[in-house]
């Protein structure tokens, strides 16, 4: 959407999340009466979102100052939320007033962040859009009270975490550091390694990519318990695991990158008198590192998955996978989410690092130009 459709829509929003806020004012919160029943500090902080959507909504400031004033009330206004749930009991369908101030949050948060992103701090809009819904799922579960069983709130999967940090830090270790790390190393230079080679050998190439098109479509669950028993329940089984998984797409956009590179530039290179093995360092290597780049991402996140689910089927008493198989079991559900956490936290760092190596690696690639 550009700037001026954002501002064009933006009052109307703002509106009507001031016609909702105030309408969850006169409504009642259940049993526990009504806001302004509620202790000072909860009255004004809920007060500081229809404040600000009347006081910032329909002027003409910069985009940037009225998205601020907006996301810092609602924010504020939403702590409100969070100290009225857990202080008291669930309030589930009994509280009309809450979920319609609520939704009128909601629409507050969407012009905030619709106001940042037209403006020169649209980098927060990730992280404001990540505490939305980490909000909504809290409100939610906690509202409407919800089992652990069934899914428990974020404060509850944090709490766990921090409590059973130890246990966790060793599970890390055992699958992430151990398993995935050294089968992703292994698996991508091998897969590229091979492509090279083939790319010189033309019966191989022929004769791989079915191959590798073949193993890709075999499930976790069938290359899993042929690992353990090959090489034992530790964690050598599981970085085969992710050996086998990394290695063909590594092969198959490793050869795609080799042979992208242009006739017109070798021809180039020939006329330069440049041997193969010059042609493969100065132009077909660095034509194909968007490629390799391309499934080393793909890779980290296939490696941890692979890994987690392959301790599924038999490891020493710790890892992330046996983790969640036992807790499941237990019907921890809570330490369970907290180990996903934890795993979601370390693919997604995985994969940032290796995005901001490519950066640097290809930035002459025309995908990052201006």
């Amino acid at each position: 959407m550009s700037g001026a459709a954002g501002a064009a829509s933006a009052p109307p929003a703002a509106g009507w999340a001031l016609v909702l806020t105030v309408a969850g004012f006169l409504l009642p919160l259940g049993e526990v009466g009504w806001w302004f029943a509620q202790p000072a500090t909860l009255l004004l902080l809920a007060i500081a979102a229809p404040v600000a959507a009347a006081w910032s909504g329909g002027t003409a400031r910069p985009a940037e100052f009225v998205g601020a004033i907006t996301a810092a009330a609602t924010l504020l206004a939403s702590l409100a939320v969070l100290l009225l749930l857990h202080g008291g009991p669930s309030l589930g369908t009994t509280a009309p007033g809450l979920w319609l101030f609520v939704l009128g949050l909601a629409l507050l948060a969407w012009q905030a962040m619709d106001r940042l992103a037209a403006s020169r701090h649209g980098w927060v809009v990730p992280g404001l859009f990540g505490i939305g819904i980490l909000f909504v799922w809290e409100v939610v579960v906690v509202g409407f009270a919800v089992p652990r069983v069934l899914l428990p709130a974020p404060t509850a999967i944090a709490a766990t975490l921090a409590a059973n940090l130890p246990i966790l830090a060793a599970d890390f270790v055992q699958t992430f550091v151990r398993a995935v790390l050294p089968g992703w190393a292994l698996g991508c230079l091998s897969g590229l390694g091979l492509a090279l080679l083939a790319d010189r050998v033309p019966f191989l190439q022929r004769g791989l990519l079915p191959l590798g098109n073949l193993v890709a479509a075999l499930p976790i669950v069938g290359i899993a318990p042929i690992m353990v028993m090959w090489f034992g329940f530790d964690w050598h089984s599981k970085a085969a695991v992710v050996v086998v998984m990394t290695f063909f797409p590594m092969l198959v956009n490793a050869l795609a990158g080799l042979g992208a590179a242009g006739r017109v530039e070798r021809d180039l290179m020939r006329s330069y008198a440049a041997s193969e093995l010059q042609t493969l360092v100065k132009l077909r290597l660095p034509t194909a590192l968007p490629f390799v780049f391309n499934a080393l991402k793909i890779n980290s996140t296939l490696a941890l998955i692979g890994a987690i689910v392959a301790e599924f089927f038999g490891t020493p008493i710790v890892g992330m996978g046996f983790r969640i198989s036992t807790e499941v079991g237990k019907m921890n559900l809570d330490l369970v989410w907290a180990t996903i956490v934890i795993a979601a936290v370390a693919g997604s760092t995985f994969y940032g690092v290796l995005a901001m190596i490519e950066r640097a690696a290809t930035f002459w690639h025309p995908s990052y130009r201006r």
